[in-house]
């Protein structure tokens, strides 16, 4: 992420409260469908793991797992909670080359400028090995800007699917209400996407 992107200081300042907040919210039918499209044993990227429950779910199904956050403290609180080791290092920063068979980025890629997410999918694209499987979500909308101190962009279907045909063939789409306890009302954007 960008100099200019707030949320990895708003992470760092509250990593305790949004560890707690989400550490024990389910993403079991958006994990269910992208193991399904996963080889067994097969090495996942955890990218923008937060808490790291996903991370440890995922490795409760059989899969190594690389965990990375941009945060120093939530990648401290992830260690806390889920015995997670996190990597630091912002999206911008990946460099490995067909290196996983599946990327896992849940409300994650939504903290990217608009601008900024072509050349961070291209990254996405690069570490994934052929036909590797990208899942990503986004909160639900077309508008981009700074709210409660972190950085948003939010997308459609038409627009995440304009960003990622060039890379990746869409194999779903849809969207979801929040797992959060509360938050139903708030829609979120999925997709799962293959590796060109």
């Amino acid at each position: 992420m960008s100099q200019e992107n707030p949320s990895v200081g708003y992470y760092d300042r509250n990593a305790s409260a949004f560890v707690r907040g989400t550490v024990g919210a389910s993403m079991g039918e958006a994990l269910d469908a992208f193991s399904a499209m996963l080889p067994e044993r097969a090495h996942v990227l955890d990218w923008g793991c937060g808490s790291g429950r996903d991370s440890l779910e995922l490795r409760k199904r059989g899969f190594e797992v690389t965990s990375v956050d941009a945060s120093p403290a939530i990648a401290e609180e992830a260690l806390a909670a889920t015995q997670t080791i996190v990597r630091v290092e912002t999206f911008d920063k990946l460099d490995e080359i067909e290196s996983y068979d599946g990327i896992w980025a849940c409300a994650s890629l939504l903290h990217v400028r608009p601008e900024e997410l072509p050349a961070v999918l291209a990254r996405a694209h690069a570490a994934l090995r052929p036909e590797g499987v990208l899942y990503c979500s986004f909160k639900y909308g077309v508008d981009a800007g700074v709210r409660n101190g972190r950085w948003f962009t939010n997308l459609n279907e038409d627009a995440l699917s304009e960003l990622l045909q060039p890379l990746f063939h869409i194999d779903r789409i849809w969207t979801s209400a929040d797992v959060r306890p509360g938050r139903g009302d708030e829609r979120w954007l999925n997709c799962l996407a293959t590796k060109r």
